[in-house]
């Protein structure tokens, strides 16, 4: 699977892009591999492609609120059971994409921005921040089996 991750520059976001490769029989989505933009666009707003995109956001919430551990982490030094933490990022948007493939081709795709919300006003997210949002998309494709 090839996650495509963009920070934001001089904004405490970043982009994911996660195309489809495998065929994903639970949302009757089979055929991926399109030839034109056009092509998957009927894709894009089929019922499997919402029914994933919905499942996608269901995950994705839990995952913004309950990272996935990663060593080192600030949170990790102070367990805090009381669930008070605001979360570290706040989802912008969620939504199909046409991602290019090879050979002139075409699949859809998942679209995701995250935010941070407590980051300063023109300043790009730290090396934490991206290291915590590639755990999130990975662990969010690893939950979707995509």
């Amino acid at each position: 699977m090839s996650i495509h991750i963009s920070p934001d520059a001089n904004r405490p976001s970043a982009t994911i892009e996660i195309p489809l490769e495998n065929p994903l029989p639970d949302y009757d989505l089979l055929q991926l591999e399109q030839p034109t933009p056009r092509d998957v666009d009927a894709v894009l707003v089929s019922q499997g492609f919402r029914d994933l995109v919905d499942d996608a956001r269901g995950v994705l919430l839990d995952l913004l609120a309950h990272p996935p551990f990663q060593r080192g982490s600030p949170e990790n030094a102070n367990l805090d059971f009381t669930h008070s933490a605001p979360m570290p990022f706040e989802l912008t948007q969620l939504t199909g994409a046409i991602c290019p493939g090879d050979d002139e081709s075409y699949r859809p795709g998942l679209w995701i921005v995250l935010h941070d919300p407590h980051a300063k006003h023109g300043t790009s997210l730290t090396a934490f921040a991206q290291e915590r949002i590639t755990a999130i998309a990975n662990e969010l494709v690893k939950r979707l089996a995509l």
